[in-house]
């Protein structure tokens, strides 16, 4: 499988990373042999950026899949979160220390290659909504000292919220990663915004970020699953996905998702969530693209479609609008 180069990290990943979050759902609900499975698998496959988070699942997918690797013996780069409530503000650095230390006992680690900031990003602070001068001013240096620490080897922060304050936060060069919300329904952060889309507009945040030297992990990719052109959900999948950045609700993604399917009876992706990976990939900014997983299968089609590779140019202009 493909590697490209994390920013400034000096690591190299692969271009498609493993989800281990709640819309998947495997591993926060799924069976422990099926999730030692399907990661024996993406590694047997190239897959070397496993992601989690200490909220997916109250902190059972940190569980499981430290569990996971250690009984594997796996040698990946690995990726949390922590997030800020409200009653957080008024120690920042003590819960960012805290909270990595309960993700790493939950891991059974003593270190993480990437800690990032979860909260959605703002001008105006409030409840689960960051101000992004917080993030810059006391996360970064709470985060710094961690590093310092050796709890993590680079830092990183999630780029959903406002657009303007995602802009910031990259212009400022204090994190070296972002995670970037990128898809075949909103491609905003990969170019111009469609004539009239629904969602937010991200400014070309993919280039935005390289030219600050960042790595680039795509969310999203799929839209939450709407990319798959149905309302059905796994039963291990989160039953209720709530958009960010497109479509007022999830089945106006999921309309719009079908919209697209002309590409695959004209034969360019044989599904469309192939046509979804590949669009990803398709952007040279991207470092790496998550995807999340119900079953074994959903990972075998995912792997199956990036090693197909990039889209034709003529079909991601066609996506991109």
């Amino acid at each position: 499988m493909q590697r490209r180069k994390l920013g400034r990290t000096g690591l190299e990943v692969s271009v498609l990373g493993y989800g281990a979050g709640a819309v998947g759902g495997l591993f926060t609900k799924g069976a422990a042999q099926d999730q030692e499975r399907a990661v024996a698998r993406a590694i047997e496959a190239g897959i070397n950026y496993f992601d989690t988070a200490a909220r997916y699942g109250d902190g059972e997918s940190e569980r499981n899949l430290g569990r996971v690797l250690k009984a594997l013996k796996a040698d990946v780069v690995v990726g949390t979160k922590f997030r800020l409530t409200a009653a957080d503000r008024a120690d920042v650095a003590g819960l960012v220390t805290r909270s990595t230390e309960e993700s790493l006992k939950r891991m059974g680690r003593d270190h993480v290659d990437l800690l990032q900031l979860h909260n959605p990003l703002t001008a105006a602070d409030g409840g689960d909504s960051l101000d992004v001068e917080i993030a810059l001013n006391e996360v970064v240096p709470a985060l710094e000292k961690l590093r310092k620490q050796g709890k993590t080897r680079f830092i990183g922060f999630s780029g959903v919220g406002e657009p303007a304050a995602l802009l910031k936060a990259v212009d400022s060069k204090l994190f070296d990663t972002v995670q970037v919300v990128y898809n075949a329904l909103n491609p905003s952060a990969g170019g111009p915004m469609p004539k009239g889309a629904p969602g937010l507009d991200y400014g070309r945040l993919l280039d935005r970020a390289q030219a600050a030297g960042m790595g680039t992990i795509v969310i999203r990719a799929l839209a939450g699953g709407a990319l798959a052109g149905t309302m059905d959900r796994h039963p291990l999948a989160q039953q209720q996905v709530p958009p960010i950045g497109s479509a007022p609700d999830f089945a106006g993604d999921v309309a719009r998702a079908r919209e697209l399917e002309p590409l695959v009876k004209e034969g360019v992706a044989g599904s469309l969530t192939e046509l979804g990976e590949r669009f990803v990939i398709s952007h040279p900014s991207v470092s790496t693209m998550l995807v999340g997983y119900s079953t074994l299968q959903h990972l075998e089609e995912a792997i199956a479609a990036v090693n197909k590779g990039p889209l034709p140019a003529a079909a991601v202009q066609r996506i991109a609008g």
